[in-house]
C-alpha cells in the first residue's frame, strides 16, 4: 500500500501519555485549512489516521510506536460467547439512524456518561460546547445511531462511512445499565451495519497492547493492525 499523499502535518510537543505511564506521547494533524473530503478522510483511515472533531490526526512518538491502528474484518467475524449472551441481552433494545445529536435528550446521556465514566480523562468535566466540538458530523460521512429502551434514549454510537469501511469515532451510553454491556453490543452493531452497507472493515482505532483499556478490542476477530504500511492478521493471544 503506497503512503504518498501530499498534505503538510503539524506536530504536537511531546506531553504526558494518557495511555502508558512511563511513556511521552506526539501527536501529528493534518493541517486544518487543508480541503477535506471523504476520499482523502476515507485514505488518510487506511494510513492509520484517525479523528477528533473536525481534526484528523495519528501518534508519531519518538521512542515508541505502541499505538496500533486496528480493525474488524467484518465478513469473516465470528461472534464468540460472551458476545451471543451480550446480544441476547439486549433483545430488548431498538436500534435507529438519527440525523444528528445537537438535542438536550442526546447531550443529558453525554454528560451523565462522562461524569460516571470518565472523570479522569480529557473531557471531564463536560460542556455544551466541548459535546459540539468533539462530536461533530464532518464531510458528508458521519452517521449516528442510536439505541432506545422502552422508549427512553440509553446509547448513542458515532460511525463515519468510509470507502473501505466504517470507522467508530465514539460511543456513550446510560453508564448504570452496566450489566448489558452497551459498549461491545455498540461495536457489534455497527459491525451487522457495516455488514449491510457492504463494507469490508470497521476501524476501531488504537490498540495498545500493554494497556488493560484496549484488551476489549482483540475479543473482535478477525482483527487486522496498521504496521509496516500494511494491514495484517492480529491473532488474539
Amino acid at each position: 500500500m503506497s503512503s504518498s499523499i501530499n498534505i503538510k502535518l503539524f506536530s504536537t510537543h511531546p506531553h504526558k501519555c494518557s495511555y502508558l505511564e512511563d511513556r511521552e506521547a506526539t501527536t501529528v494533524f493534518v493541517d486544518p485549512e487543508a480541503t477535506m473530503d471523504s476520499a482523502l478522510y476515507s485514505r488518510l483511515s487506511e494510513l492509520g489516521f484517525r479523528r477528533s472533531g473536525q481534526h484528523v490526526y495519528r501518534p508519531q512518538c519518538a521512542e515508541c510506536n505502541a499505538c496500533t491502528p486496528v480493525r474488524i474484518k467484518v465478513e469473516a467475524f465470528t461472534l464468540n460467547r460472551q458476545q451471543k449472551r451480550t446480544l441476547k441481552r439486549n433483545q430488548d433494545l431498538t436500534l435507529e439512524l438519527i440525523e444528528h445529536i445537537d438535542t438536550d435528550e442526546c447531550y443529558a446521556l453525554y454528560e451523565q456518561y462522562i461524569q460516571k465514566r470518565h472523570r479522569d480523562g480529557d473531557m471531564y468535566p463536560p460542556t455544551r460546547s466541548q459535546y459540539k466540538g468533539f462530536l461533530t458530523a464532518q464531510w458528508g460521512v458521519t452517521q449516528f445511531l442510536a439505541a432506545r429502551l422502552d422508549g427512553r434514549l440509553v446509547g448513542v454510537a458515532m460511525c463515519d462511512r468510509l470507502a473501505s469501511g466504517l470507522s467508530a469515532v465514539y460511543t456513550f451510553f446510560d453508564p448504570t445499565l452496566t450489566k448489558r454491556s452497551l459498549g461491545a453490543w455498540f461495536i457489534l452493531q455497527q459491525v451487522a451495519w457495516s455488514n449491510r452497507l457492504g463494507l469490508n472493515h470497521l476501524y476501531l482505532g488504537y490498540w495498545i497492547k500493554d494497556c488493560q483499556k484496549m484488551n476489549y478490542k482483540t475479543q473482535y476477530q478477525p482483527l487486522e493492525h496498521f504496521k509496516g504500511g500494511f494491514w495484517s492478521r492480529l491473532s488474539s493471544n
